[in-house]
Order: structure tokens, then C-alpha cells, then sequence
């Protein structure tokens, strides 16, 4: 190989390297940090435009608590009040999920017009309602679980 074909392989392997880097700095940053603005406006007018999915039957009621059925904190109970309560890996976090598939700022559940609604945050693996993948606020019936990796919530009355 001549010098100028070694030099373009150098340059070309240099710049695949530098892309990877950039690309898993991005993905540490949404994890710590959660999504920028931007792409939360962008996201919201994209599901916007979608059609709901359909939602679970659970029983009715108000609920008055959360409560975790599955996974490493099996057992642990949230009253609910008018705060919204942050589920995640970080230590600001409402419920703070020892979880290898939870992210730092997983989702949320806040009230919204006399229900609750759960919300991913961009998560990396995803929030679940009754085996459906969270892609929107949605509204929670009491009853249905709600999974976040091996975390499994349920609101109860």
C-alpha cells in the first residue's frame, strides 16, 4: 500500500471512532439528564397525530396508593396525593427503583383531571401498561400493572 491509501484508512478509522464516542456521550447524557426540550416538542407532536391506543379495563375507583408487586422493592406503598411521583434510578427520584432496566428519570405519574396518567421520559428500555408500550401520557385505571423493567406498580384503592 502506497503512504496516501495508509493515511485515508488512518483518517477514515479515526473519524468511525470519534462518531462512536459522540454517540455514547449522547446516550449517558439522556440517561442522566433526561431528553432536551426540543425533542420532548417534537415527540409530543408526533404522538399528537397518532391515534390512542386502546385502553386497559381495570376496576373503578379512585386509587389512594401506589403499590409495587414485582421486582426488588416488592411491597413498598406511595399515598397518592396532588404531587406527581417520579420513578427512576436517580436519588431525587419519588420511588427510587433498584432496577438494572430503569433509567435515571424513567416516568412519572401525576393527577390530570381526577385521574392519573403515566408518562415515560425517554427512557432507554421503555414503560409498559399492561403489556403496552407507554408511548404517550396515558391514564392508569386502578388495577393494571404498570412495569418498569422487573418493577411491577399497580394503583390501589
Amino acid at each position: 500500500m502506497n503512504e496516501l491509501t495508509l493515511t485515508l484508512i488512518r483518517l477514515a478509522f479515526l473519524a468511525v471512532l470519534w462518531l462512536f464516542v459522540i454517540a455514547a456521550v449522547g446516550v449517558v447524557r439522556t440517561d442522566m439528564f433526561g431528553q432536551s426540550s426540543s425533542s420532548r416538542k417534537a415527540a409530543r407532536q408526533r404522538q399528537q397525530s397518532q391515534r390512542p391506543p386502546k385502553q386497559p379495563r381495570g376496576k373503578r375507583g379512585i386509587p389512594a396508593r401506589v403499590v409495587v408487586t414485582q421486582g426488588p422493592l416488592a411491597g413498598a406503598t406511595i399515598g397518592l396525593s396532588d404531587q406527581q411521583i417520579t420513578l427512576g434510578r436517580a436519588n431525587d427520584a419519588t420511588l427510587v427503583l433498584n432496577d438494572d432496566y430503569a433509567s435515571s428519570r424513567h416516568a412519572r405519574l401525576f393527577p390530570q383531571d381526577g385521574q392519573w396518567i403515566v408518562e415515560d421520559l425517554g427512557s432507554t428500555n421503555g414503560t409498559y401498561l399492561d403489556r403496552q408500550k407507554v408511548t404517550r401520557p396515558t391514564p392508569v385505571p386502578v388495577g393494571v400493572p404498570i412495569r418498569i423493567g422487573k418493577t411491577v406498580l399497580e394503583l390501589r384503592r
